[in-house]
């Protein structure tokens, strides 16, 4: 922090001014109240001695405000007594992918822990985010009761009869005013070879105390109309670390956030430990604007661009050769075939390395001990004799980038991350490579975890921030949806004809499912070449790929960053005309991913009508995109509910599909009604709000 910045935090501390004067975002300490926000929201706490609580939640656009009663700090962590408390605000400038954001140090000590509160305060956006870490020594509290179910309680005759006397470590906590509170959790699931349905959601009225699992957890005041959010940014919670069943703690309408991901000895004296995060964010109204909310949070962790996180890619493992073809004339015709198709991106994946993986076609792979190898993670001589050189520069020609996998050395908590990050910056700094797939991630502890991230750091601040990662969902344990959302984006799922496990429905199911809580542009979702393994799917199943058009299966993944998860070289010749929808759908991909994308219609079933929408709201005026299908039904046309505001006349402008521009004036519950002649088809339009 500048010598400038300390004496403006001690001069503003002292008057109770804020901090950053005009800037969009502020923090300051008068008395014995702490308030933060920016133009969307204040949040207001006591100070009291450097373990705040809440007081009040000010929704500034609109003037309203959620009080709070609290008697207990938001964090909780160990008994004792704050003490040495300290204040510190510094600005933190973009690196190029994460917003500019103020940063708001609360620190203190209770015992031989030292804490560490830092918010972040964004421009623009009505969440504050909170990072947690801890140094020292750390004694939790026991969950003596934690797991004891309430059916096993006495009745409620008597007001004693209501304390649980549960003492739990709290990551945040909102103590509100209050007795209409309606709720809602949302838990998410990864490892995605074993789950084809990725969320689940909860809604539920406070009453008296009890436990809830997710990532999410919305409270809507019915008599107020005002709500909050809390974002746990952790892994799903099925795979959390010391998960102790729960995410979540309410009782009427106290909520608190649980679930820190650490154990006592996961604590270092010397080192700080960061635990689990997370993010309060605050609305009024409904559900588009809750949804709209969160949203705003979650873009502000990653700014997309076109030549960075935009793509189609090319992933040859689909086919399910494995490693069996890769090799520099195989890729070499495999670019040719990826420019007939439009792609922008060409992944190399497991097998151009020299060393031999356990998930290669031939036996004898291993990731155990990687490093007694030097050579494992350099081109294979043999089927790369030039290096990749031949590869990038081809692409180049092109205009296709090239990718590539790589699997971390997951032994000893990636003690080897060092060797790893190496490896990525020399690829990058030899031949330009920008993309690495992140596969075979296990995080069994917090040192993993921590490991892992300092992998990540150490590329990025080393690449100039030009690298992007594909986060590998499919298997282990990992990220999850809702952390580490600034390396990149997810690699959602395997899917394989050759195992008949492939529907274009419920690919779009899940994506349709998840981007109600996710951002869509950070999934990279699948479609796989239709002509093959016909005989894998009975000869009248009626969702078998090769039921749908090629141009159908990729407007499918269009909400996503479109996945070719197949073999170019597999295509018979008139799969190739795909190249004219896809060079369409490049020209309004960014501004489509630009919007806040929100699903619409039913939910995919193969026979619904469903789709998506990308609402941009620019200078108080709304426009967009509608992407539309109608999926193997016999209805011709349909009423499908959007996130239209009901009255209003939009005109619709087809700039994708086989749907007819319209002039359509919007009913109840945002319904438009679209057609489409054909089953099986889909239409995008650019909408605009007269």
């Amino acid at each position: 922090m500048s010598r400038k910045s300390i004496i403006t935090l001690f001069i503003s501390t002292l008057l109770g001014l804020p901090i950053w004067g005009a800037q969009p975002y502020y923090a300051f300490l008068k008395g014995d109240t702490l308030r933060m926000g920016n133009d969307w929201m204040e949040r207001t706490m006591l100070w009291n001695n450097g373990a705040p609580i809440t007081i009040s939640l000010t929704d500034k656009q609109r003037g309203e405000i959620i009080r709070a009663d609290g008697k207990q700090p938001d964090f909780s962590l160990v008994k004792g007594a704050s003490k040495d408390a300290t204040l510190t605000v510094s600005e933190i400038s973009t690196n190029g992918i994460h917003a500019n954001y103020l940063q708001v140090t609360v620190a203190s000590t209770i015992g031989s822990l030292c804490i560490e509160r830092r918010y972040r305060i964004y421009a623009d956006c009505p969440a504050i985010a909170c990072d947690t870490y801890l140094k020292g020594q750390v004694e939790l509290y026991q969950h003596k009761d934690d797991n004891r179910s309430n059916a096993d309680r006495k009745n409620i005759e008597h007001t004693d009869d209501m304390t649980t006397g549960v003492k739990t470590p709290t990551l945040d906590r909102l103590q509100l005013i209050g007795n209409h509170w309606r709720a809602r959790t949302v838990e998410f699931f990864d490892y995605t070879d074993w789950n084809d349905n990725l969320m689940t959601e909860r809604t539920w009225l406070p009453y008296r105390r009890n436990t809830y699992r997710g990532n999410l957890l919305f409270a809507h005041d019915v008599d107020t109309q005002q709500g909050f959010f809390f974002l746990k940014e952790a892994p799903s919670s099925s795979t959390q670390l010391n998960y102790g069943g729960s995410d979540f703690v309410a009782d009427f309408s106290d909520f608190m956030v649980v679930g820190l991901g650490i154990a006592t000895d996961d604590v270092k004296p010397d080192n700080w430990t960061r635990v689990y995060g997370c993010v309060t964010g605050i609305y009024t109204g409904g559900e588009q604007e809750a949804l709209t909310a969160l949203r705003n949070y979650q873009k502000q962790l990653r700014h997309y661009t076109t030549a960075q996180d935009e793509m189609i890619m090319l992933n040859t493992w689909g086919d399910r050769s494995q490693d069996a073809k890769i090799d520099e004339a195989f890729c070499l015709a495999e670019l040719d075939r990826a420019a007939r198709m439009g792609v922008t991106l060409f992944q190399l994946d497991d097998g151009w390395q020299s060393g031999k993986s356990p998930n290669s076609k031939t036996t004898g792979g291993s990731f155990k001990d990687i490093w007694k190898n030097n050579e494992y993670w350099t081109p294979n001589p043999t089927k790369f004799p030039h290096g990749l050189k031949p590869i990038v520069e081809k692409g180049k020609r092109l205009g296709i980038r090239v990718g590539l996998w790589f699997n971390p050395s997951v032994q000893d908590d990636f003690a080897d991350w060092q060797k790893d990050a190496e490896v990525i910056i020399g690829l990058y700094k030899k031949y330009g490579i920008c993309c690495f797939k992140i596969d075979g991630l296990q995080i069994p502890t917090k040192a993993a975890e921590q490991n892992l991230r300092q992998l990540f750091d150490t590329v990025l601040s080393q690449t100039n921030h030009e690298v992007i990662f594909n986060l590998d969902a499919t298997a282990g344990r990992r990220g999850g949806y809702h952390y580490m959302n600034e390396y990149g984006n997810i690699f959602l799922e395997n899917r394989y004809t050759d195992w008949g496990n492939y529907y274009p429905y419920r690919t779009l199911r899940n994506l349709w499912m998840l981007s109600r809580y996710v951002p869509a542009e950070k999934m990279q979702i699948e479609f796989l070449n239709k002509w093959r393994n016909t005989d894998k799917y009975p000869a009248t199943a009626p969702f078998a790929p090769a039921r749908y058009s090629f141009e159908y299966l990729f407007a499918t993944t269009m909400a996503g960053q479109p996945l070719a998860w197949m073999e170019a070289s597999n295509l018979p010749a008139e799969a190739f005309a795909i190249k004219s929808l896809v060079e369409q759908y490049k020209k309004v991909q960014y501004d489509f991913h630009k919007g806040t994308i929100l699903p619409v219609g039913d939910e995919p079933s193969g026979r619904s009508w469903t789709g998506f929408q990308s609402i941009n709201r620019e200078k108080g005026v709304e426009s967009g995109y509608l992407l539309i299908y109608r999926e193997d039904n016999t209805e011709s046309e349909a009423w499908v509910e959007t996130w239209l505001p009901e009255g209003a006349v939009v005109t619709c402008t087809r700039v994708l599909g086989n749907g007819e521009s319209a002039t359509l004036t919007v009913g109840r519950r945002g319904a438009v009604k679209v057609s489409l002649p054909h089953s099986n088809d889909f239409v995008m339009y650019q909408y605009q709000i007269k």
